[in-house]
C-alpha cells in the first residue's frame, strides 16, 4: 500500500485529524514558507501526536547543530532536506533522512546516485520556489527515477482528484501532498484530506510495494 505524508501541518487540530485519519506521516515546515511552523508549536503538536504517525522535519540549507535541536525537541523521525545539501551533509544526522529533488527534465536525476539516503522525494521545479506549488512534474521522470534502487516520494500538484492516477501510473512508495488539501495555505481542508486518503488506498489496491 502506497504510504501517505500531509505536510505543511502548523497547527493541532490539522495534526490530530491527520493522524486519526491514517496518515502515515505528517510533515512539519522549519524553512521560510507560507506554512512555516515555529518549534514550540512543533514541539507541541509532536507530544499530542501517537506513535503510529511519523513526523518529518522539511529543512532548506539549515546549519546540521540547528536541524539536530530541532528533531531532537519535535521528535522528528525523518528529516527532508529540500536545499543544495551535499550527500556529506545528508550523512550526518541518525534519524531516516529524505533528500528532495526539483524537477524539470530527466537531466535532473543525475545528481541522485550521489546521495546514499532512505529516499528520495520529487517535486516540480518552479523558479524561485522550493515546495508547495501546486505544481505538477513529467511523472515519467518519476518512474525513471525508481531505476537508482531507493523509494520514490511523489510530490507536486497532487490533490485528491489526481492522485489515483499519479499512484497507478508511478507506483511510488509515497505521495506527499500539501497545497492540494488546503483551504489556504497553513490551513488544511478536513473534507480534501479525506478524499485524498481514500483516493490513495483505493489506488494502492492495484499493485505492491
Amino acid at each position: 500500500m502506497v504510504r501517505i505524508k500531509i505536510c505543511g501541518i502548523t497547527n493541532i487540530e490539522d495534526a490530530l485529524l491527520v493522524n486519526v485519519l491514517g496518515a502515515d506521516a505528517l510533515g512539519f515546515v522549519f524553512a521560510d514558507s507560507l506554512r512555516k511552523i515555529d518549534v514550540e508549536a512543533a514541539e507541541e503538536i509532536s507530544s499530542a501526536l501517537s506513535s503510529s504517525i511519523s513526523k518529518v522535519g522539511v529543512f532548506v540549507n539549515e546549519k546540521a547543530e540547528k536541524v539536530k535541536t530541532i528533531a531532537s525537541r519535535c521528535r522528528l523521525d525523518v528529516l527532508q532536506f529540500h536545499g543544495s545539501e551535499s550527500p556529506a551533509y545528508c550523512a550526518n544526522f541518525s534519524q531516516k533522512v529524505v533528500k528532495a529533488f526539483r524537477v524539470k527534465d530527466f537531466c535532473d536525476l543525475n545528481n541522485m546516485s550521489n546521495y546514499d539516503v532512505d529516499a528520495f522525494l520529487l517535486d516540480a521545479f518552479v523558479e524561485g520556489k522550493l515546495g508547495g506549488t501546486g505544481k505538477i512534474f513529467n511523472w515519467e521522470i518519476a518512474k525513471k527515477a525508481k531505476d537508482f534502487g531507493k523509494p520514490i516520494i511523489l510530490s507536486g500538484g497532487l490533490n485528491p482528484e489526481n492522485v489515483v492516477e499519479a499512484v497507478n501510473f508511478v507506483q511510488p512508495y509515497a505521495v506527499d501532498v500539501s497545497s492540494g488539501v488546503e483551504e489556504r495555505p497553513g490551513k488544511k481542508d478536513p473534507n480534501k484530506i479525506r478524499a485524498f486518503i481514500e483516493a490513495c488506498q483505493a489506488a494502492s489496491t492495484d499493485f505492491e510495494l
